[in-house]
């Protein structure tokens, strides 16, 4: 295992109306949390086979049991107003603890692999920062050598320009970075139709 390499993840609690409330307006609350789940499960399955430590940080609260509450993972709380200091204090905490490239991921992209995770490790091994970019103009993955504030604060999340805006800051600041295949999230009903989670609809 790349003792000097972290994989984090992050994760909604699973609660009923609280997640995927998008897809929800559309199959309502219960395949909607449906689907979550399903996300989850399989994120979990394929983070146990990247070469890197893993810890799972979780939105609201630390759960009595859930599928990462496992030896294959450590489990935190996320900390912050907003998705951009949550992402910034997690990824400061693992440089503190002496960890030399970061991988954060969340829990929404079924087409995302173990393969495509440990080539964003193999691109930290010569650029500083790699992103995999999500088709609704964000990202699913963000990888950095270094802490870089400015990609988290003050930022606009959940739009279509996360991504353009990401790649701005990395080039004004001049760190070199790579592009990872662009992938799909499930955030849509959209999305659903085109996912192999589709058979959920039953």
């Amino acid at each position: 295992m790349r003792e000097d390499s972290l994989l984090i993840i992050f994760t909604k609690n699973p609660e009923l109306g609280l997640v995927k409330t998008r897809l929800a307006s559309s199959i309502g609350n219960e395949k909607a949390l449906a689907v979550y789940e399903k996300l989850r499960n399989h994120t979990a399955n394929i983070a146990i086979n990247v070469d890197a430590k893993r810890t799972v940080y979780y939105s609201n609260f630390i759960p009595s049991t859930d599928i990462f509450l496992t030896d294959n993972f450590n489990v935190q709380l996320q900390l912050g107003e907003d998705l951009g200091e949550r992402m910034l204090h997690a990824i400061k905490t693992g440089f503190e603890a002496d960890f030399r490239h970061i991988v954060l991921i969340g829990t929404d992209c079924y087409e995302l692999g173990a393969a495509i995770l440990d080539s964003a490790f193999t691109a930290l091994e010569h650029s500083d920062a790699v992103i995999g970019p999500a088709c609704d103009g964000g990202f699913y993955l963000i990888g950095l050598n270094m802490l870089i504030p400015e990609l988290f604060l003050d930022r606009q999340w959940s739009t279509c320009d996360v991504l353009r805006d990401t790649i701005a800051i990395l080039q004004r600041l001049t760190i070199q970075y790579e592009l990872l295949p662009e992938l799909s999230d499930i955030d849509t009903f959209d999305d659903l139709k085109k996912s192999g989670l589709w058979t959920l609809k039953e």
